[in-house]
């Protein structure tokens, strides 16, 4: 099972501001007695011979300088490890296996807009893929006060999303916070349920009063069920959370993120911190009666 309670965390350090916002972000995001480890990867690809016996030596003490000075900056308890590994990715990988971790922070690039999630090229690897699962820091994250009064989720009544509405619950329990489910009805859910209806708009009104009473079978949350993209909704809820909670699609392998059409575009729209969490190796106890695809991919 995906754990609800993050105890290992993984933060992605480069000695810019990507780094620090993760730093942040993992302090909100952290349980108590958190191990919280700052992991840099270093450059391995220095050639063959002499060069590479200069090179990684080097490397490797420049990783360890950086990992010193952003431990200070950073004011916290923490481990710190420097991973010689090509690509970054897989350093960050293979590190967060060896700590069983349950979380890999990592920031945005500074080319993103200020307060928005974005990944590159190198992070976008690493999200895909990761053992654990990761939360993205919206670019400047750590230059003010960010703290967790309103978690968002995506819910469909799918395993992946009731692992997503579990880790909410537990976040937003920790941090007094309220927890807000959004249910998307999308146009591939009024057809799931009658093939090209005449009467499309009834229908949808019909799916969105069964998505709503599951909703308030749910202690604990404010649900709300609405008609249209789930990538679109969930990217405009953001702008009035402080942090959103998505679940993994619903195939790969157990315990793996693997990231789809709504996670792929998130990483390039939230405005908000963005918690993704693996697929669930078991079940959820509670599956609702139908299940649009809102919450997952």
């Amino acid at each position: 099972m995906v754990s609800n309670d993050f105890s290992e965390v993984i933060v992605g350090v480069d000695g810019r501001q990507g780094g620090r916002d993760a730093v942040a972000l993992a302090r909100q995001l952290a349980a108590p007695g958190t191990r919280i480890t700052l992991a840099h990867v270093h450059n391995t690809d220095w050639g063959q011979g002499k060069a590479n016996g200069i090179g990684v030596p080097l490397s490797l003490e420049r990783a360890e300088s950086l990992l010193d000075s952003e431990l200070r900056r950073a004011g916290i308890v923490a481990d710190t490890v420097a991973i010689a590994a090509t690509p970054p990715a897989r350093g960050l990988h293979e590190l967060a296996q060896q700590r069983q971790a349950d979380l890999l922070v990592i920031g945005s690039p500074r080319r993103a807009t200020l307060g928005r999630v974005l990944i590159g090229s190198v992070a976008r690897t690493t999200f895909h893929g990761a053992p654990c699962a990761i939360a993205v820091a919206p670019y400047g994250y750590a230059r003010g006060e960010h703290p967790l009064r309103k978690i968002g989720v995506g819910y469909n009544g799918t395993a992946e999303s009731q692992v997503a509405l579990d880790t909410a619950r537990a976040l937003g329990a920790r941090r007094d916070a309220e927890v807000r489910a959004l249910w998307v009805v999308s146009i591939e859910d009024v057809r799931r349920e009658r093939p090209i209806p005449a009467d499309q708009p009834e229908a949808v009104d019909r799916l969105l009063e069964r998505c709503l009473h599951e909703l308030r079978r749910i202690e604990g949350i404010h649900g709300d069920a609405v008609y249209g993209g789930p990538r679109e909704e969930l990217s405009r809820i953001s702008q009035h959370l402080d942090l959103l909670v998505v679940g993994s699609r619903g195939y790969g392998p157990w315990g793996r993120l693997v990231h789809g059409s709504v996670s792929s575009y998130l990483l390039g729209h939230a405005s908000c911190p963005l918690l993704v969490l693996p697929r669930a190796a078991e079940p959820a106890a509670s599956q609702a009666v139908v299940e649009p695809a809102a919450a997952t991919g």
